[in-house]
This record gives C-alpha cells, sequence and structure tokens, in this order.
C-alpha cells in the first residue's frame, strides 16, 4: 500500500480522478460476465481509498452491491464500488493512471470464466467463481 497523491483523466479529459488516500499498486483482473459485458473482455482494478472525481461522473446500479462509474462524456470506466464500503473506497481502472503501467498483477478471479482470447501470465493467486463466490456470499452468481 502506498499513500503518495495520485491523479489521472479519462479518455477525452472532462473527469479527473484523484486518490489522496492509501492505494495498493497492483492490479487485479476479473473475468466474470458482467464484467466482461462492461469492458468488453476483462475487467482491471486497484483498490483505492479517499477517491474524488472531477467532471462528468455517471453511476450506474449494475447489481444489487454495487455500482460502477463512467465519464458521461467520453464513456470512459472510472471505478466500481462495493456499496458496502464507504463513498470513496473503489476499485479504479488502472488505465485512468499514467503511474500504473508499471504496476504488477496482485490477482485474478472467474479465471474458469475468461474469454478464451486472454491469458494472463504471471505467478499471482487466481481463484475460478465457485472459490471466489464460496468466500464472497454477497455475490449472487455469475449470470451466463
Amino acid at each position: 500500500m502506498t499513500s503518495a497523491p495520485l491523479t489521472g483523466h479519462c479518455l477525452c479529459g472532462a473527469v479527473t480522478v484523484t486518490v489522496r488516500g492509501t492505494h495498493d499498486p497492483r492490479v487485479g483482473a476479473c473475468h466474470c460476465r458482467m464484467c466482461q459485458r462492461w469492458s468488453g473482455g476483462l475487467f482491471l482494478c486497484f483498490n483505492a481509498e479517499d477517491v474524488e472525481a472531477q467532471g462528468p461522473v455517471q453511476t450506474y446500479a449494475s447489481s444489487s452491491f454495487s455500482e460502477r462509474a463512467f465519464c458521461a462524456t467520453c464513456g470512459s470506466h472510472l471505478w466500481f464500488h462495493d456499496l458496502d464500503k464507504p463513498a470513496g473506497t473503489v476499485e479504479l481502472m488502472p488505465g485512468l493512471f499514467d503511474a500504473a503501467r508499471d504496476w504488477p498483477m496482485r490477482s485474478e478471479i472467474y479465471t474458469d470464466r475468461k474469454l478464451a482470447s486472454i491469458d494472463l501470465a504471471g505467478d499471482h493467486p487466481r481463484a475460478t467463481r465457485a472459490e471466489y463466490e464460496s468466500k464472497n456470499p454477497f455475490v449472487e452468481g455469475d449470470t451466463p
């Protein structure tokens, strides 16, 4: 974990995202169907606290326990927020931040659901759908 301030922006620059609190400079990957539909293939994120956004942010309640945010101008994905966590504690898209280019992979979930074209290299923890959902009972199940 690190607490150095971090600033990034969406594709068009209308939304600026600033991390003032701690963040984990490692990337997590999710291959569930919801994330595939949202991202087009693979959701990548890093955990951050005390996150502020300036600009036209739009949110979408993607499940009973979470919401996803995007730029209302260009559509860039910004973050995923578990509603049981405090506001400003989110899973941010690493591509918004230039500093993320060198961050290693933290973990990968729903590995048995990944698209055939996606195979992430590295020695990081991996979990199948059953393994992840057994430890996270709030997840309602991955849709086919």
